[in-house]
C-alpha cells in the first residue's frame, strides 16, 4: 500500500477477480438507498422499542425519583459513545461496522470476539421485542400469556413466531422496502409517548419527588437503574445505524447527524416520560416506599392511565405496545444480518454469509441465520426481564471497543481522511470507555460472570483453531498481542464484580468498587489504544462500501 492515508480506499489483492466472480455467480453489492430521514428513523425506531414501555416502573423501584438522573446519565454515556462512532462511521462506512472496526484497528481476533457478543445481543433483541409486544397485547387478549407468569401460551408463542415471519419478509426484498415500513411505523409510535407525556403532566404532583427523599436508595440506586433498570437497554439503538452504513447515501455527513439526533431526541423524551410517570402516581400508593412500584404498575403507562381514569390513553398505550417493540424488532432483523455478514468478512466465520443477493442488495444467507436465531431465543427465555441485563451488557461491550479503535487508528493511520473528527478525544475517548465499563459492571455479578467468562472461552477456542483461520498479513501472535488487553479487561471485570457490591460478595464496598473499576478501565484503555495493528499491516477493504 502506498500510504496510510489511502488505507480506507485500498482494495485487497485480486479485487478485480472478486468483482468478476460476483457477476458470474449473481453475487451483488449493497445498494446506497438510505437517506438522512431513513437513518434517523432507524436510530429512533431502534431506541424506542420495549424499553420505554417497561423501564419507567423498574427505574422508579430501583432509584425512586432520582431515576430521572439515571436517564440523564444513560443519555450522556450513549451520546459520548455515539460521537465516537461518528468518526468511525464517517471515515469507514462499512456494513456491520460494529464488527469491522475492531478488525481494522486490532486484527481478526478482536473482530471475532466482537462478532460473537454482538450477534448474541442483536439476535436476542429481536426476540425480546416480539415477547414485549405479546406481553402488552395480552392485556387485550389474555389467551396469549399464562396467568401470573407472563410466559407465552402456545397461541402466544405462535403470535411471536408470526411477527418474526413478518419482519423477515419486510427485510428480505430490499433495504428500501424495510426503510419505508420503518418510517411509517416510527411516525405512529412517537404519537403515543408524546400523548402520554402531555396527559400525565396534567396529573403531576410535585410532592411525589420528595415523598421519601429524591434519592431514597442513594447513589447505588441511581447507578443500578442505569443497567438493571433497563435504561441502557432502552438507549442502545445506535449500532443499527452503523450496521447499514454501506447502504447510506452521503454517509460522511448522514451518519454523524443521524447518530447525534437520535440520542438527543430520545434523551429528551425519556426524561419527560420518567418525570411524568413519577409525578402522576397516586401519592397514597407510595406510603410503603418505591419498591412496590414495579409490581403495582407492571405495564407502567397502561396501568397508570387506568389508575387515573384515562381509559382511552390506556388503549392507545396497548395499541402502541404492539407497534413500538415490533418496529424495533424489525430494525434489528435488518441490522443483525449485516453483523453476520461483517463477522464472515473478517474470515473468522462461515464464508457463505458474505454473499449479497445481486438483485436486492440483501445478504440473504445471513438473513436466514438471523431468523433462525431469533426464533431460538423465543424458546428458552419467555419474559422481557430475563434477557435484559445480558443484552444490555453485551451491547455495551460492543460499544466499549469503539473508543479504543478510534485511538488505535489515529495512532497507526494518522493520515486516513476523517470527515468527522471527534474534538478533545484525549478526554472523550477514555471517559467514554470508562463509562461503558462501569455500565457493564453495574449489570451485576450474575450477568458479568457468564457473559465475560463465555468471551474468554471463545478466545481459547480461537487460539486452538487459530492455524486454520486465514489472517492475511497478521500472524496469530500479532493478533493475540493486539487483543490481549480485551481479555485482561474481561478477567479484571469478572474479579471485581465477584468481589464488588453489585451482586458480588461485597468485599469491595460501594463506592470504592466503582472507583476501582474506573481506574482499572482507564489503564486498560491506554493499553488497548497503544497495541493496535501496525499501520503497514492494516487491510481496510473497500469491496463492500
Amino acid at each position: 500500500m502506498s500510504s496510510q492515508g489511502n488505507l480506507h480506499r485500498s482494495l485487497p489483492a485480486g479485487e478485480g477477480t472478486h468483482a468478476a466472480a460476483r457477476e458470474q455467480t449473481g453475487e451483488g453489492r449493497f445498494k446506497k438507498q438510505l437517506s438522512l430521514t431513513d437513518l434517523t428513523f432507524i436510530g429512533l425506531g431502534a431506541i424506542f422499542g420495549s424499553g420505554w414501555l417497561f423501564a419507567a416502573s423498574h427505574v422508579s423501584a430501583i432509584a425512586g425519583p432520582a431515576g430521572i438522573v439515571s436517564w440523564l446519565i444513560g443519555g450522556f454515556a450513549v451520546l459520548l459513545l455515539g460521537i465516537v462512532y461518528c468518526e468511525l462511521g464517517a471515515a469507514l462506512p462499512r456494513a456491520g461496522g460494529v464488527v469491522r472496526y475492531p478488525v481494522f484497528s486490532h486484527g481478526p481476533l478482536l473482530g471475532y470476539l466482537m462478532g460473537f457478543v454482538t450477534l448474541i445481543a442483536f439476535s436476542s433483541l429481536i426476540a425480546i421485542e416480539v415477547v414485549a409486544a405479546r406481553q402488552y397485547a395480552a392485556a387485550w387478549f389474555p389467551m396469549l400469556s399464562q396467568p401470573g407468569s407472563g410466559n407465552p401460551t402456545t397461541m402466544g408463542w405462535f403470535v411471536q413466531f408470526a411477527l418474526l415471519c413478518l419482519f423477515f419478509r419486510l427485510n428480505y426484498s430490499s433495504v428500501k422496502t424495510f426503510a419505508r415500513a420503518n418510517n411509517l411505523i416510527s411516525i405512529f409510535k412517537f404519537i403515543v409517548p408524546l400523548s402520554v407525556i402531555g396527559v400525565l403532566f396534567t396529573f403531576f404532583k410535585p410532592v411525589n419527588l420528595t415523598v421519601h427523599g429524591f434519592a431514597p436508595y442513594g447513589l447505588s440506586g441511581i447507578e443500578m437503574a442505569v443497567s438493571a433498570g433497563g435504561i441502557i437497554f432502552a438507549y442502545l439503538g445506535l449500532t443499527p445505524i452503523i450496521s447499514v452504513a454501506s447502504e447510506v447515501r452521503n454517509p460522511q455527513r448522514t451518519i454523524p447527524v443521524a447518530l447525534i439526533l437520535s440520542v438527543l431526541l430520545s434523551t429528551l423524551i425519556y426524561v419527560l416520560l420518567q418525570l411524568a410517570f413519577i409525578g402522576s402516581i397516586p401519592t397514597d400508593t407510595l406510603k410503603s416506599g418505591w419498591d412496590g412500584v414495579s409490581k403495582a404498575f407492571s405495564l407502567p403507562y397502561r396501568d397508570i392511565a387506568l389508575a387515573l381514569g384515562v381509559g382511552w390513553l390506556a388503549y392507545m398505550v396497548v395499541a402502541d405496545a404492539a407497534i413500538s417493540p415490533s418496529g424495533c424488532g424489525n430494525i434489528y432483523m435488518n441490522a443483525t444480518p449485516r453483523v453476520v455478514y461483517a463477522w464472515a468478512k473478517t474470515g473468522t466465520f462461515f464464508r457463505v454469509f458474505t454473499r449479497v443477493d445481486a438483485a436486492s442488495g440483501i445478504p440473504r444467507p445471513a438473513m436466514w441465520l438471523t431468523f433462525v436465531l431469533a426464533v431460538f431465543w423465543t424458546l428458552p427465555f419467555p419474559s422481557w426481564e430475563t434477557l435484559i441485563n445480558v443484552v444490555s451488557a453485551a451491547l455495551v461491550l460492543s460499544y466499549a471497543v469503539a473508543p479504543i479503535s478510534v485511538a488505535a487508528l489515529r495512532r497507526n493511520a494518522p493520515e486516513m481522511p476523517r470527515p468527522f473528527r471527534v474534538g478533545c478525544f484525549g478526554i472523550v475517548g477514555p471517559v467514554s470507555f470508562v463509562i461503558a465499563a462501569l455500565i457493564v459492571y453495574w449489570s451485576g455479578w450474575s450477568t458479568v460472570s457468564w457473559l465475560l467468562g463465555l468471551q474468554i472461552v471463545m478466545f481459547v477456542i480461537y487460539l486452538a483453531a487459530g492455524r486454520f483461520v486465514p489472517t492475511r498479513q497478521l500472524s496469530l501472535a500479532q493478533q493475540v498481542r493486539s487483543s490481549l488487553w480485551l481479555i485482561a479487561f474481561y478477567a479484571v471485570m469478572i474479579v471485581l464484580s465477584w468481589q464488588g457490591s453489585f451482586g458480588g460478595s461485597g468485599a469491595l464496598a460501594h463506592p470504592y468498587d466503582t472507583v476501582v473499576v474506573a481506574l482499572a478501565s482507564l489503564g486498560i484503555y491506554y493499553w488497548g489504544a497503544n497495541t493496535g495493528v501496525p499501520g503497514h499491516k492494516m487491510q481496510l477493504d473497500a469491496d463492500d462500501q
